[in-house]
């Protein structure tokens, strides 16, 4: 049962190794994305997600997919946050408090903004550190959000004390005392600088503004580049401590760059198809494992989602596996990576590639018909005019608006890897006994559309032929991943064999007279079984087509044993063999009258000692009369008592080891109560012979 269960499996595995070969597809943010959301950010029972940092990420996570986060469900949250902004707190945890203040919604009218703001002022006199500017900055901009008037008193100082930490590479140090520069800090830089532009009382100089533009230029100069497009920003040469890893650092400078774009005056020199790569980038992630890499990816997404460089549109595929046989449509959907609606577009497909990068002569350029109800572009696979089978198809994405065109990121050449299954006809199926000159041949034609079975025999001197042709929907020999002929015998012992391909047909021929060693010299009944698979072959075929006594010689005296066939691990869980035994007959008790008897003798001993108590009589002169050796002594008594009465235990119930248990702490106490007693009888009977 585990063999066919095995090569199930493989067939499997084959057509899973197939369909992942294509790489990942790439989608827009979807409910899959919010029910994540819900589950790596889980509130505790006073509405928080652990610090204030946390509990901003969680809150603006939810903000931005929409995630129920009314001020109700986090009133304790709100309490906690006020109670932060009343007292003294760093910058830091200042403008987390702030922010989901404003993204809760909690109510203000206890919060002291102007000593905040005061606060914040200061901090911002005082930083010697770009994170420090960059969290009064952010506050300050926070509180500016919520209606107040704020304006930074120095601007221009601020301004230049933030690029006075920049390089000539476009990246940033995080102080002046800083050796290396980091991309991460530089996407921090951006966002302050923004920060400071809209807290200005009076316009920035433009030309420290074109000179912060031509950094970012050269930051994105230094990105980084997949084979399909998918762009990404990296650390290079720092220090260990603070490598924050390509999604960190491509969500820092992608929200550094997008907000210093939403408050410039010119728009930045950066291409729509490296907006269209970061993106790509932060959606071919699919959903992050970690609560601070969701954040990192929605927030920067949520960054291009409406941005002033260009607005990236992303291509994606509803379905990448197409039926011929159901006559499936090409659908394409175009949509922002929120999956809003794209403006008005057209979507061509401008070649189709095999996988070993061949373009299909026979496919013509096509423009995508639009199906304004349900937003999709679709394409009949009849036009495609290609076979079953993996190929990358080559789209071309345009904004039909020319005003339009530069306010969003398209892409030169979509590339998506896509499957044409169809149903695979197997023709001239047959299978043969045939003798070693092939004088004589007995064919049996084989329809395995069928459960029909074929019973064969042969001995060592003859062949066995097995030849089939697969054809695809539109006529061509198909070639499969995977065609297996097995052969297992009665004693669970298989055999496997490849078939060979010649002039559009698929043969097999065992010779057995060169098989008999291979096949251990084990006569009997073996099982035929074909296995076909293929990831575009929707009628894969594993299933017995009958069975071949073979008639083989007697093994010689060293030939090979048949290997030990492995046991199923779960026939340990089966029923066990039952155990028979029989018990040893007890051994011959002496008579009961002389057990009593015997009991009677050893009790003799107490009574006679009873008996010779009475007749002498008990004296209790000796028995002391103060209270503390009394009770001493009546404890001591007692204790001998209760070492008679555990004997009596053992007897009847108690076993050995309760029994040493118990007699260890009576022993420990009467060696107490009785040193005390005999003390008190030896000084007293040393008084009465001195007196």
């Amino acid at each position: 049962m585990a063999k066919p269960l095995v090569l199930h499996l493989l067939l499997l595995l084959i057509c899973g190794s197939a369909l992942l070969s294509s790489g990942s597809v790439i989608h827009p943010i979807s409910d899959a994305h919010r029910s994540a959301a819900t589950e790596l950010f889980v509130p505790a029972a006073d509405g928080s997600f652990g610090s204030l940092e946390e509990t901003y990420e969680a809150l603006r996570t939810f903000q931005i997919l929409g995630v129920d986060r009314s001020s109700a469900k986090f009133e304790g949250t709100c309490k906690t946050v006020s109670e932060k902004l009343s007292s003294p707190t760093t910058t830091k945890d200042l403008y987390h408090a702030l922010k989901i203040t404003a993204i809760l919604g909690c109510r203000t009218e206890s919060i002291e903004f102007d000593g905040i703001t005061s606060r914040l002022q200061t901090a911002v006199k005082d930083a010697s550190s770009l994170l420090e500017l960059y969290y009064s900055l952010g506050g300050l901009l926070t509180v500016k959000e919520q209606g107040k008037d704020v304006i930074l008193s120095d601007a221009d100082g601020t301004f230049q004390a933030i690029k006075a930490l920049s390089q000539s590479d476009g990246r940033w140090r995080y102080d002046k005392d800083s050796t290396g520069s980091s991309a991460f800090a530089a996407g921090i830089a951006l966002e302050a600088l923004a920060s400071v532009v809209s807290l200005a009382g009076s316009d920035i100089d433009q030309s420290k503004i074109a000179v912060v533009r031509k950094d970012i230029t050269k930051l994105f100069d230094r990105i980084k580049r997949y084979d399909d497009g998918t762009l990404y920003f990296d650390e290079k040469n720092v220090d260990p401590d603070q490598y924050k890893g390509p999604l960190a650092t491509s969500a820092s400078i992608t929200s550094g760059v997008t907000a210093f774009a939403a408050v410039s005056s010119e728009k930045l020199n950066i291409g729509g198809e490296k907006i269209l790569g970061l993106a790509k980038f932060f959606l071919s992630i699919g959903i992050p494992g970690t609560a601070k890499d969701f954040f990192y990816q929605i927030n920067s997404l949520a960054s291009l989602e409406n941005n002033r460089i260009s607005i990236p549109l992303v291509l994606s595929l509803p379905a990448t596996v197409l039926s011929l046989t159901a006559k499936d449509q090409l659908k394409v959907e175009v949509t922002t990576v929120f999956g809003s609606h794209a403006p008005s577009l057209a979507v061509s497909l401008l070649k189709v590639l095999t996988p070993d990068s061949k373009e299909v002569t026979s496919f013509e350029k096509k423009e995508l018909e639009y199906d304004p109800e349900n937003r999709i572009h679709f394409l009949d696979l009849s036009q495609l005019k290609i076979d079953v089978g993996k190929y990358s198809l080559i789209f071309k994405v345009s904004v039909n608006d020319p005003e339009g065109a530069d306010l969003y990121a398209t892409g030169d050449q979509i590339i998506v890897t896509a499957f044409l299954t169809g149903f695979i006809k197997v023709d001239k199926a047959e299978i043969a006994v045939s003798d070693s000159d092939a004088a004589s041949e007995s064919v049996q034609k084989l329809d395995l559309s069928k459960n029909s079975l074929i019973s064969l025999s042969a001995n060592h001197l003859q062949k066995l032929r097995l030849s089939l042709q697969l054809t695809t929907p539109l006529g061509h020999s198909f070639k499969p991943h995977q065609m297996v002929v097995k052969l297992r015998h009665e004693s669970k012992v298989e055999h496997l064999f490849v078939p060979e391909t010649s002039s559009r047909q698929y043969k097999l021929v065992l010779n057995f007279l060169g098989l008999v060693e291979k096949f251990y010299y084990l006569s009997g009944r073996y099982e035929i079984e074909l296995a076909v698979g293929d990831a575009v072959m929707e009628n894969s075929i594993l299933r017995s087509i009958g069975s071949i006594e073979l008639d083989l010689p007697e093994a010689p005296e060293k030939a090979a044993k048949p290997p030990a066939q492995p046991v199923d691990p779960l026939s340990r869980f089966g029923p066990k063999e039952e155990i028979s035994h029989i018990f040893r007959a007890p051994e011959k008790r002496p008579p009961q009258e002389l057990s009593l008897g015997f009991m009677g003798l050893t009790i003799l001993p107490l009574l006679a000692f009873l008996i010779g108590l009475l007749r002498i009589g008990v004296n209790f002169k000796g028995f002391p009369t103060s209270a503390v050796p009394a009770t001493f002594a009546i404890l001591f008594h007692g204790g001998i008592g209760a070492v008679l009465l555990l004997y009596v235990l053992f007897w009847l119930k108690l076993d050995l080891f309760t029994t040493l248990k118990a007699l260890g702490f009576l022993g420990v106490f009467l060696l107490f109560v009785g040193h005390r007693t005999l003390s008190y009888l030896a000084s007293t009977s040393a008084k009465q012979k001195t007196a």
